[in-house]
């Protein structure tokens, strides 16, 4: 279906419209805030955009966005290097965070497994993963997947994958609804998922999970 507008505001409506939530109904009322605000605002809006492009890059540690080549956490000496969660986004380490009860390391997948979508195995960080846990210094996995079919799929991947190496495997517990998104849920009812997290899978001799 063609544009109702024409030229740049049509252009922008579009590019607006790709954005993941913005409808076609949202991107033309933000094309009018755009237009309306003053020049200088939207410079700044631009500026903003361009820069985090050029600056922000992701971990070569843990995948987590950071200017520097190791983000806070990774650099942080006061985290547990024993104890791992594995997240499909970068953004869900903003959500755990704020719970404030885990104070261990993370690892980005940078998605999960969604044959639908063309997103296999070798398209996630997975083999940097299992390179992180060669070294035996991690004593426990939290899978923290989203609780959809795609995080089901992936959690249950790894955990063909990570069983063997003889770390302890666990599982965010419930508290976090079938369907939704690790992103949007509040602070309680993660910190409930981390306090009530269940055991997959502990190796002989294994000591207790430690946050």
């Amino acid at each position: 279906m063609p544009g109702v507008y024409d030229g740049a505001v049509q252009d922008l409506i579009d590019e607006l419209g790709r954005l993941p939530g913005v409808g076609p109904k949202s991107a033309q009322r933000i094309a009018f805030y755009i237009l309306e605000q003053d020049p200088a605002e939207v410079d700044a809006l631009s500026r903003a955009i361009l820069q985090v492009k050029e600056r922000v890059h992701f971990c070569e540690r843990c995948g987590n966005v950071t200017e520097a080549t190791i983000c806070s956490i990774c650099a942080d000496p006061r985290r547990l290097d024993s104890v791992l969660c594995v997240v499909e986004e970068a953004k869900d380490i903003v959500a755990i965070e704020r719970t404030r009860e885990f104070r261990g390391r993370y690892h980005v997948l940078g998605g999960s497994i969604n044959p639908i979508q063309g997103v296999g195995p070798d398209d996630l960080r997975i083999r940097e993963l299992l390179t992180r846990l060669s070294d035996g210094a991690i004593e426990e996995v939290i899978l923290a997947m989203d609780p959809n079919i795609e995080g089901e799929a992936t959690a249950a991947y790894l955990i063909r994958l990570i069983v063997p190496l003889g770390v302890m495997v666990s599982r965010l517990a419930s508290g976090l609804p079938v369907g939704g998104d690790l992103e949007y849920a509040d602070e309680i009812t993660l910190s409930r998922a981390f306090e009530g997290r269940q055991r997959i899978h502990t190796p002989s001799g294994g000591d207790k999970p430690r946050r």
